[in-house]
């Protein structure tokens, strides 16, 4: 029972008023509690020099941004034309059903018609078609499994033997996983042949589509994959991929060796055409291989060899005396249209070993070989004794000498050695003091000097140079062999009358 004095009161209108505003007041901060809580206001924080305890700091980090790495390339599969799916409708058993997606990309399935699932997942694929039975089933669970995946094609381009558009295909597992195994970047660049000698590998680009007209790009670098074995930049290829290597900026002679000794590089057995220019017996384009030895010149080992500078050099017929083998140029085109030059010194090849040197040759390359402008004897002898030089050259000795005729000498023999091998001054006849040498230059002119003869001089551009092969040496007649000679040919005609005349008596 309420109070009879209470009830009085509230019956007042304004004592009414006065008790409900002291009841709301009472009531407001609890009500607000089960609410939105009033936040007490924060006062600033005044940094002091003292610092704050370990164990009393809180330090509230920010969430950890994880970027996508750009070596990271997508291997989710991705279904096209060619592909063939099984489509599981749960408790649908009618919708169930296996299909081949067509170029389009685009399934036609019971009830719903035609789904486009090019550039999806099985998963992806899997969820637009639940969605678009979403309209006419409750709750549909769907499934999509590949049963046979449609074949690999990748583009290759760039510093490959031959690039182009290649259809890898996928093999089967065994035992316990009947899985594919997808094909993988070597295996394409050895179906296009292999890389080039020009090739950079430490930068291949693999580009791949993702989903509906996007992209992706990785940078591959399979020079570690040759150094190191890291297989892991070996990775497996999808449909679509393409495949780019770059030319190398600078070019190293030791990793192009070793790169070509890499099962994805170009076959180093293939002949490949070589054009060799400059100082040779035999300046012209061959076609160099691994077998065989250099017509004409020092063979090489038996059993062949890689097809490299000096093995070109000995199919020209082997280095001329005046050749300067330190300053070697080899050109080499590149499939981007553009051309390497690369600087040969063979002299330290011959004298400290150097192997890398020794470059193997490409398809297409050009050898220079320059005129020496500073060549000692003492180096001339040396070059003799190398397979750089052809084993014989073969000199013309005619006119007033014992033997006249071809001669054949060792490469880088001079002048005097000619006359010597001819067997000297015909001592009655020969003109002693100077000789024609007659010389068949490599752009087809002709040229003739006439060089003063001391037998007694050593090798010198003056007196006794350095015999090219099929130079002539012309040893012209003295003046009284001339004058003889002369007076022969007048008198000639009497005697031979006499002779006639001789026989018609008789």
């Amino acid at each position: 029972m309420l109070n009879t004095g209470l009830w009085k009161s509230l019956t007042q209108p304004m004592m009414g008023v006065a008790f409900c505003s002291a009841i709301n007041l009472a009531v407001s901060p609890v009500s607000l509690a089960q609410g939105q809580p009033v936040l007490p206001k924060l006062q600033p924080v005044i940094p002091t020099s003292k610092p704050v305890s370990p164990t009393r700091q809180r330090v509230i980090q920010p969430p950890l941004q994880v970027s996508p790495t750009a070596q990271q390339l997508d291997t989710n599969y991705t279904l096209g034309g060619g592909d063939r799916i099984r489509v599981n409708v749960f408790e649908v058993p009618e919708y169930t059903g296996e299909y081949q997606i067509p170029p389009g990309g685009a399934i036609n399935l019971p009830l719903i018609g035609s789904v486009p699932v090019l550039g999806l997942t099985t998963e992806q694929a899997a969820d637009e078609i639940a969605r678009r039975y979403a309209r006419y089933l409750k709750r549909p669970l769907i499934s999509v499994n590949l049963l046979s995946p449609r074949p690999i094609n990748v583009f290759v381009a760039g510093e490959v033997t031959r690039p182009g558009s290649y259809t890898l295909n996928l093999s089967g597992g065994a035992g316990d996983n009947p899985g594919v195994q997808y094909p993988t970047v070597l295996a394409a660049l050895t179906t296009a042949q292999g890389v080039t000698l020009a090739a950079d590998v430490s930068q291949v680009q693999v580009r791949r589509k993702i989903g509906r007209g996007g992209e992706q790009i990785v940078n591959l670098n399979l020079k570690d994959a040759v150094q190191t074995g890291q297989v892991g930049q070996d990775i497996t290829l999808r449909d679509g991929d393409t495949i780019f290597v770059p030319t190398a900026t600078n070019f190293n002679k030791a990793e192009a060796r070793n790169l070509a000794a890499a099962n994805f590089a170009a076959n180093p057995t293939a002949p490949r055409t070589v054009a060799i220019i400059g100082e040779v017996n035999r300046p012209g384009s061959y076609v160099v291989s691994a077998a065989g030895g250099g017509e004409g010149a020092a063979a090489a080992a038996p059993g062949g060899g890689l097809p490299t500078v000096t093995r070109a050099i000995q199919l020209a017929g082997g280095i001329t005396g005046q050749a300067d083998i330190r300053n070697l140029k080899l050109r080499r085109p590149t499939r981007t249209g553009g051309e390497q030059t690369i600087d040969v010194n063979l002299w330290q090849l011959l004298q400290s070993g150097d192997i890398d040197q020794d470059i193997i040759v490409q398809d297409g390359d050009t050898l220079i070989i320059p005129t020496a402008t500073d060549l000692t004897a003492a180096e001339s002898t040396q070059l003799a004794n190398t397979t750089l030089s052809p084993n014989t050259i073969q000199i013309g000795v005619v006119g007033e000498v014992k033997r006249p005729g071809a001669t054949e000498l060792k490469p880088n023999s001079s002048l005097n050695q000619a006359l010597l091998a001819a067997g000297g001054f015909n001592d009655a006849r020969a003109s002693r003091g100077a000789v024609d040498l007659i010389r068949l230059n490599p752009d087809g002119s002709v040229t003739k000097r006439v060089v003063k003869i001391n037998l007694a001089d050593g090798i010198n551009e003056e007196t006794n140079p350095i015999l090219r092969n099929n130079d002539v040496v012309v040893v012209s007649r003295n003046g009284a062999a001339k004058t003889g000679d002369s007076l022969g040919t007048i008198f000639a005609p009497f005697g031979l009358l006499r002779g006639f005349l001789s026989i018609f008596g008789l």
